[in-house]
């Protein structure tokens, strides 16, 4: 997982317009990577609807690109090395535009899935050379302030995304969520290639832990099959599912032997040795997992019981960013100074009061109320990627930064992915159990239910249409107490994080440098 970043200080940075457009393009690149983490969020009931699929294996949509965009992050050292970092880069853009293009053709959910797999293993190498190229364009003493501007990109994508997928799934057709991407890689591969080609960095043969990266498909690809089909077929009812579960914990034992031993391992696991590292990896996937199963359960609540259109579902969420954009460079600047571990107390505190306002929603919840903890969780944002990498990559020589931030992002992004599934079947189970509790008393003999439904027949419904018309009024009630119960539940968690954050040592004052390489965590 090493990144040529050494190799990428030799050359002269660029000037003038050459670094205008050179920043430009990389920023579109890293832009367009990050919003299709979220874009395609709020799009979901209509991709599912289209393809005649139920909303929660739509999820894979989103499960699908994470994983595979996961599990390409360690390849990123080793491609670097063997095809230089601007060929690979500008061959990622491509191949995520192909890609991008493939997705939106796909007339099949199996197929839109397959797609999205090859996205996310091109989207790989992206991000962590879009940050090595754009380093190597200013002089070292800039060098915070191009990844101040790099890191906002990362920001602005994720609440643009449901913004523009809501427009783009409203107004046109959910197919063109992915389209838009072609004209901005084009562009983005174009001016990279013009501008950089002769800035290429060496290259050489290394040998490739294949055994290494095939383990690492096996149990990361067996878990995410089993947490998404889990609930479908009935958990460890299913043979499938026991089967799933075998491989993926046989696999990891294995992957876990076989890379502490390995010479050249695809993965360091030896840097979970040190404390910081193996307690900051933890605490950020952790609180990455409950932070974004929950931005996937908010939109789908607010679309399928709540009557909000996807561009509706959108605006609710795009708030987050305000505070997200203004505070992030102030705490960008001050994390060497202060404690990481108070800036990591206030995010986690941040969160859970946010999540705890969003446990009392209800059906009869307006707009404002629903907007106020999404503005307030835009401030929670800004102080939990820096101050939790600046944590967990302080001590780190220069030769191992770059290992340690693609583990640790590998960390972030699998447990993302696996947030989304553990969110929606647990969102699910709990909805069917509220139903069970709000159906019990309801029967043709009983009084309220009786007059309940003598009203709705006097205003002109049928008997059967009346029924339809209560039952989805509990649907509605059960599936917002189940919400609320996801949403309580992420806040008890996210206090309990606070906890595990202090058991890290503070990093020295001069452990600056490891928060700038917190850019690449978003």
């Amino acid at each position: 997982m090493s990144a040529p970043s050494q190799a990428m200080a030799a050359p002269v940075p660029l000037q003038g317009r050459a670094l205008v457009l050179g920043t430009l393009a990389l920023s579109l690149a890293t832009f367009m990577n990050v919003l299709d983490t979220s874009i395609a969020n709020v799009s979901l009931p209509a991709i599912a609807g289209d393809l005649g699929v139920s909303p929660d294996q739509g999820t894979w949509v989103i499960t699908s690109f994470g994983v595979a965009n996961a599990i390409s992050l360690p390849l990123t050292g080793w491609l670097t090395q063997r095809f230089g970092a601007v060929r690979l880069f500008t061959a990622s853009v491509l191949l995520f535009v192909l890609s991008s293009w493939l997705c939106g053709l796909a007339p099949t959910l199996e197929m839109l899935i397959a797609f999205r797999v090859l996205q996310g293993l091109v989207a790989g190498p992206m991000i962590p050379l879009s940050q090595t190229l754009l380093l190597s364009s200013y002089p070292r003493a800039q060098a915070g302030s191009a990844l101040a501007m790099w890191s906002m990109t990362t920001l602005v994508a994720p609440v643009v995304g449901p913004l523009l997928g809501g427009w783009i799934t409203d107004n046109v057709s959910w197919p063109w969520i992915f389209y838009i991407n072609v004209p901005v890689g084009l562009a983005a591969a174009a001016v990279t290639w013009a501008l950089y080609r002769h800035r290429e960095t060496p290259t050489r043969r290394l040998p490739i832990d294949a055994v290494g990266l095939g383990l690492l498909v096996l149990w990361v690809g067996a878990l995410q099959v089993m947490l998404d089909k889990g609930k479908e077929l009935d958990w460890f009812h299913s043979g499938q599912i026991v089967a799933l579960a075998v491989l993926a914990g046989v696999g990891f034992v294995v992957f876990v032997i076989w890379e502490l031993t390995e010479e050249h391992p695809i993965v360091d696991l030896r840097l979970f040795k040190r404390r910081n590292f193996a307690l900051g990896s933890v605490t950020l996937a952790v609180g990455y997992c409950l932070f974004f199963g929950n931005v996937v359960i908010l939109p789908l609540w607010l679309q399928q019981y709540m009557g909000y259109t996807a561009t509706a579902a959108g605006m609710a969420l795009a708030p987050v960013g305000v505070l997200a954009i203004v505070l992030s460079p102030l705490v960008g600047r001050n994390v060497a100074r202060l404690d990481p571990r108070w800036l990591t107390t206030v995010a986690f505190t941040l969160f859970a009061l946010v999540l705890w306002m969003r446990s009392n929603f209800t059906p009869q919840a307006d707009q404002w109320t629903i907007l106020v903890p999404t503005i307030v969780q835009g401030a929670a944002v800004a102080f939990f990627f820096i101050p939790l990498m600046s944590i967990t990559l302080s001590g780190l020589t220069p030769d191992r930064l770059p290992a340690a931030s693609g583990l640790s992002n590998f960390a972030r992004i699998t447990a993302g992915a696996f947030g989304t599934s553990i969110a929606t079947t647990l969102w699910s189970d709990r909805a069917a159990m509220h139903h069970a509790h709000l159906t019990e008393h309801i029967s043709a003999g009983n009084p309220v239910t009786a007059d309940a439904l003598g009203k709705l027949s006097g205003s002109g419904l049928g008997s059967d249409q009346a029924l339809a018309y209560l039952n989805r009024l509990i649907d509605q009630q059960a599936y917002t107490r189940a919400a609320d119960d996801l949403f309580f539940g992420s806040a008890l968690l996210f206090l309990a994080l606070v906890g595990l954050a202090w058991f890290t040592r503070r990093p020295p004052p001069s452990g600056g440098g490891a928060a700038a390489d917190a850019g690449g965590a978003h």
